[in-house]
């Protein structure tokens, strides 16, 4: 068993962040609790490009390094490059939140002393300080990220006491956030619904096009929302089919499009997001934005929040949760979820929240029967 850590004893911290951004808002409170309890030490983040804009503006960080690609596959040469790069660093603890083989193998070559994370992937000879994650006949268990980045904080002996999910802006994000809402006519006061259909895992994950554009309709329809549709470069072509299917006439924000950092003031100034399981969802949960999830192959318990302005909607099938970003059958478990119970989903959450209102005054407010919670 390796000595306790001593947080004075630790000058240089590197933290290598989680690939993908919902999972980064989740590790929000773990990497405020990090910076807190190393307060006079350098930490250092090791990420993924894309994913800066979501930790940038927090202040928990000094500095960053980036994986050499997007696409996190290194060739040999460019393993060992990084490793030499984080070597001159001199770190003396590095704290894995990913799971990766290589990320361990990386601050193995960069000589960090003491190693901090989970197991997996074959790579526990390469760490100094290693967890176990939960394991049932030889399977991993589904469970939340935030409790399992927990247990790696407080392997540390760093207490993670606020697990609010927590987002912050830098001046730059805020105005690009500005620019974006003056630009779709956002400033007028009216209330919104962020609606991102898109989801980075792959396509079974999504909602059908036509439910996202009838739901447009009845949102404009009988609540008064306007409706925007957000999402990644790759995603445009979905979000305008669904802005072609709408007589709504939702606003596609294509060009220009949003960023991880412009979204923020974004959402931040909605009155409802509706989403599949992905990363935009997270973002609601740290601004208090009522959200509307609709699940398919993926198991909820993987990115539970407990957040209490959330509903979760998921029916049951027999071949799932699979897990699998393309479906090999006829994509049930989306296409039997009905719009009928993402509205009254929504309504549900507009009623909880009556002290969001439509821009002049008066509370959002749903209008016919008590929905019951869909799960």
């Amino acid at each position: 068993m390796q000595p306790a850590f001593e947080p004075q004893s630790v000058r240089r911290l590197l933290v290598v962040v989680p690939n993908w951004a919902g999972d980064v808002v989740l590790a929000t409170p773990v990497l405020a609790a990090l910076r807190a309890h190393f307060q006079h030490t350098r930490i250092t983040y090791l990420m993924r490009r894309y994913v800066a804009d979501v930790v940038d503006g927090g202040g928990w960080h000094d500095d960053a390094v980036h994986w050499p690609n997007r696409r996190g596959v290194l060739s040999e040469a460019q393993m060992f490059g990084l490793g030499g790069r984080l070597r001159s660093g001199r770190f003396d603890l590095a704290v894995l939140l990913t799971n990766s083989f290589r990320s361990a193998f990386v601050a193995m070559l960069a000589r960090i002393p003491r190693r901090v994370g989970y197991a997996r992937d074959g790579r526990g000879w390469l760490l100094t300080d290693k967890l176990h994650p939960p394991k049932r006949d030889g399977e991993f268990v589904p469970a939340p990220l935030l409790p399992y980045y927990v247990a790696i904080a407080e392997r540390l002996g760093c207490r993670v006491r606020d697990t609010k999910l927590r987002l912050a802006t830098t001046s730059e994000q805020e105005q690009a956030g500005e620019n974006l809402i003056r630009h779709y006519g956002l400033d007028d006061g009216r209330p919104y619904a962020i609606i991102n259909p898109g989801a980075a895992f792959g396509a079974a994950k999504c909602w059908p096009a036509e439910r996202f554009a009838e739901l447009c309709d009845r949102l404009r329809d009988e609540l008064a929302l306007t409706c925007v549709l957000v999402g990644a470069p790759n995603e445009v072509p979905l979000m305008r089919e669904i802005a072609r299917r709408a007589a709504a006439q939702p606003i596609c924000c294509d060009d220009p499009g949003t960023t991880l950092g412009s979204l923020k003031p974004l959402v931040r100034g909605s009155s409802l997001m509706v989403c599949n399981d992905t990363g935009p969802r997270h973002y609601a949960a740290a601004y208090d934005i009522p959200t509307v999830t609709i699940f398919g192959p993926t198991h909820q318990a993987w990115t539970d929040t407990d957040y209490a302005g959330e509903i979760k909607i998921q029916i049951p099938v027999e071949c799932g949760p699979c897990q699998l970003p393309t479906c090999p059958l006829d994509h049930r478990c989306m296409t039997g979820v009905s719009t009928d119970r993402v509205m009254s989903a929504t309504r549900e959450l507009l009623t909880r929240s009556g002290s969001r209102d439509d821009g002049r005054g008066a509370p959002l407010a749903a209008t016919g029967p008590s929905p019951h919670r869909e799960t």
